[in-house]
């Protein structure tokens, strides 16, 4: 296989299981008896263990690379992503996504940095491809999580099998990416405690609204549907499988509209769909129409992140990798603020009106994507 086709199917290993844990949030949910409010608060673990290792992630991707990083991540990675479905108690659910997101946060530097180096190497874009891949992953593990429900047995068991399952697989793939240690620590950052160029805030702030419903549709799509539409079994895990499967077709075909209409028009007309879905969701009446604002929604975000990462690392005032770490650790604030902003506002409204609360940050993402274009490199 070549080095493109490797690093694609390392984005698609790396969420499968992950994926299978986002369903079981309304049983977890339950089980502890929380509120909206209190699932809020739960569910911040998750971004805060993110935004707590991002500024470190990129410096121990520096020194060990990020082939490294890969193999020696997956199997912490994949140990982690099965103990909060067995979360006793609050504080111990917010615990446990911290350190599942701390996880996160390096793997997935990991692996885009080793994408742009693979990039950057060949002679076609394949970024969005690799987040493509990504997004089939995370589909494929929603719809395993879905099917999860309907059998009488443990999540943690079922989750924890198939974390076990995906180790050494992905290992191997890892291990079969081509060794280019020294290039690829050229490109990591040297320091992260810089402030960031404007340049590298206005990508970032372009792509907050997009992380932030990303992030909004994993964690509330479920409780969503079984709250308001009243749905059981997988019906309740199929909203985020339809928006997961288009955020994949987006990614897939995304290089080549990229090559035909240019990043900014391809940013700007995804993301007015991504507004036009998520007024459908926040409205709908009835279940289908969720589903439809949904697949909306999901094509309409799919492109804007791996546009972001290709544009933050051609900056060229600093080290490619620096540069996408700073993105990551700002635009996940997205996913920081997204799903506890809905929940507080669920606790006082209702949960339609929490999910209203996207429809400003999609409107500035829009109004960004200008800052798209390309760049000549310093």
């Amino acid at each position: 296989m070549s080095p493109k086709l490797i690093i694609m199917a390392a984005f698609f290993l790396q969420p499968i299981a992950f994926g299978s844990w986002l369903p079981q949030i309304p049983g977890v949910q339950e089980r502890l008896s929380l509120g909206p409010a209190e699932l809020a608060m739960a569910l911040l673990g998750l971004p805060t263990g993110i935004l707590l290792m991002l500024p470190f992630a990129g410096q121990l991707v520096g020194r060990v690379g990020s082939r490294n990083t890969l193999i020696f991540g997956f199997p912490v990675f994949l140990a982690l992503v099965p103990l909060p479905v067995a979360a006793p108690g609050l504080v111990s659910l917010f615990f446990l996504l911290v350190l599942l997101g701390i996880g996160l946060s390096t793997i997935e530097l990991g692996l885009n940095v080793e994408a742009d180096v693979i990039e950057k190497r060949g002679t076609a874009s394949i970024m969005n491809r690799c987040h493509g891949f990504w997004s089939l992953g995370i589909m494929t593990g929603s719809l395993i999580g879905a099917g999860f429900l309907v059998l009488d047995t443990s999540p943690f068991v079922m989750i924890g099998l198939l974390s076990l399952v995906l180790v050494p697989i992905s290992v191997a793939v890892c291990r079969a990416l081509p060794a280019h240690e020294a290039p690829v620590a050229d490109t990591l950052p040297r320091s992260s405690w810089r402030p960031p160029s404007p340049g590298i805030l206005g990508i970032s702030l372009f792509v907050f609204g997009i992380t932030m419903t990303e992030g909004a549709v994993a964690d509330w799509s479920a409780v969503y549907l079984k709250d308001v539409f009243a749905t059981s079994g997988m019906a309740t895990g199929m909203g985020y499988v339809v928006f997961a499967m288009m955020v994949s077709l987006g990614r897939f075909v995304g290089d080549a509209a990229k090559e035909r209409f240019g990043s900014v028009m391809l940013a700007r007309v995804c993301l007015v769909f991504a507004l036009s879905g998520m007024v459908v969701v926040v409205f709908a009446p009835v279940t289908p129409l969720v589903y439809l604002g949904l697949v909306c929604v999901g094509l309409g975000v799919s492109v804007g992140f791996p546009l972001a990462v290709t544009a933050a690392a051609d900056l060229g005032d600093r080290p490619a990798a620096e540069n996408v770490a700073i993105l990551s650790f700002i635009a996940l604030l997205g996913f920081l603020v997204g799903p506890p902003m809905i929940g507080f506002v669920a606790e006082v409204l209702d949960l339609r009106s929490g999910l209203a609360t996207l429809l400003p940050t999609l409107l500035l993402s829009i109004l960004l994507a200008g800052l798209l274009r390309r760049r000549q490199r310093a």
